[in-house]
């Protein structure tokens, strides 16, 4: 399934994904530049043909094997507090250095997590954001730039109700692996995006109204903000997306699409916002796990993220249990989804440096987590622009753009 030649054409999406990520922040990458590969075992082979690709460019790559699920489970079940605590003493002076990270998901376990105290859970998150931050602020200055992508494993298979064969066809399908030159197709939809970014721009949207048969949104862009995507940042990656200002999201977000975090399978989440929080959290499964997550720190609580997706642009049609997928999926209504916690700064649009001060006053959300929460019903999405005209920009799965 995964054939060489396959694995050679995925590495070279996702090197020209990775230079993708870091233009759109201004930056490019020079010989000597430093990226991280970080992968699961079972995504092995890939970083293999990563770490070629990066070599013939001149780039230095340096390998992070992630924790087996065995690993991550007993981590939890046995560190005292010193080793919660604990992170690799070389790990902020990486960050300090680092260029580039190519992540390569391939668990083995996909619930191994289930009876962990969620405490447990988002107090180590909490200690990791210290190293994201670092990242964060390099970013911004077109340092660093990073992508994502999957390798198919039994486990994510069996949760999405496929054979191992089917879910790596879906995997293929989706990147246009199976294309002699798959970048040149990517390279075609970030054009075709960028057309629908612009429009987006041009319509000077402070917010945007979601209705569907179980969303009644209101949502604030804000101020200084623009439309990305198709950036890079994740393979396949199909969305629009911004981070509004949190402090005016008002109204019922429901996700109708399962969501697989941190070991554990929620469904049917109803999130209601006042004022920009999170006044009242349902769940139809993993309800505990949910009110814990949003309990994480502040900004769990607060939205970090909206976004869109126009169902002709994306070939993903069905659950995949992997959040990367999942976000991105298009027919046969396309989607919308949110996120809680985290805000993205490259949808910041201003000419000052986004600090942590301007990010506050601008209210973008800052949090330990971002989770994705997806919904594929059939939706209608109003803009109130300047001036306060009213005007439909998405519809049953698609953009309206003029």
């Amino acid at each position: 399934m995964f054939t060489k030649k396959i694995l050679e054409r995925y590495a070279q999406v996702l090197v020209w994904a990775l230079e993708q990520a870091r233009a759109g922040s201004g930056g490019i990458y020079r010989p000597g530049d430093i990226v991280s590969i970080t992968f699961h075992i079972g995504g092995l082979k890939l970083a293999e043909a990563v770490h070629k690709t990066l070599l013939s460019k001149g780039l230095c790559p340096v390998l992070e094997l992630r924790q087996t699920a065995g690993m991550e489970s007993n981590f939890y079940k046995l560190a005292n507090d010193q080793q919660m605590e604990f992170r690799t003493p070389w790990c902020d002076q990486l960050c300090h250095s680092l260029n580039g990270d190519i992540y390569i998901l391939a668990p083995d376990s996909i619930s191994h997590l289930v009876k962990t105290d969620p405490k447990k859970l988002s107090r180590r998150a909490i200690i990791l954001k210290q190293g994201q931050k670092i990242l964060e602020k390099r970013e911004e200055c077109g340092e660093y730039g990073w992508t994502l992508c999957c390798l198919p494993t039994a486990a994510q298979a069996a949760a999405a109700g496929m054979t191992i064969r089917e879910y790596g066809n879906e995997i293929i399908r989706a990147c246009y692996l199976d294309n002699n030159n798959p970048v040149a197709i990517w390279e075609s939809l970030t054009r075709k995006s960028q057309h629908i970014k612009n429009w987006l721009k041009q319509l000077d949207i402070r917010h945007v109204h979601v209705e569907s048969d179980n969303i009644d949104l209101s949502v604030n862009i804000g101020q200084d903000r623009k439309w990305v995507g198709f950036s890079g940042c994740n393979i396949p990656g199909f969305e629009i997306f911004t981070s509004p200002d949190y402090r005016g999201t008002n109204g019922i977000y429901y996700s109708n699409m399962p969501s697989y975090r941190l070991g554990h399978l929620i469904r049917g989440v109803r999130l209601e916002f006042k004022q920009g929080d999170v006044v009242r959290a349902t769940a139809e499964e993993g309800e505990d796990f949910l009110r814990g997550q949003l309990n994480t720190d502040t900004g769990a609580k607060r939205l970090g993220e909206f976004s869109l997706t126009d169902k002709r642009m994306s070939p993903i049609s069905r659950f995949m249990a992997e959040t990367l997928y999942d976000e991105n999926v298009g027919n046969p209504n396309g989607n919308c989804h949110v996120a809680i916690g985290n805000s993205y700064s490259d949808t910041y649009s201003g000419n000052e440096q986004l600090n942590d001060e301007k990010k506050s006053l601008l209210g973008f959300n800052d949090s330990a987590i971002h989770w994705d929460l997806v919904n594929t019903e059939s939706k209608r999405v109003t803009a109130l622009l300047k001036g306060g005209v009213k005007k439909v920009i998405y519809d049953d799965g698609i953009f309206l753009v003029d």
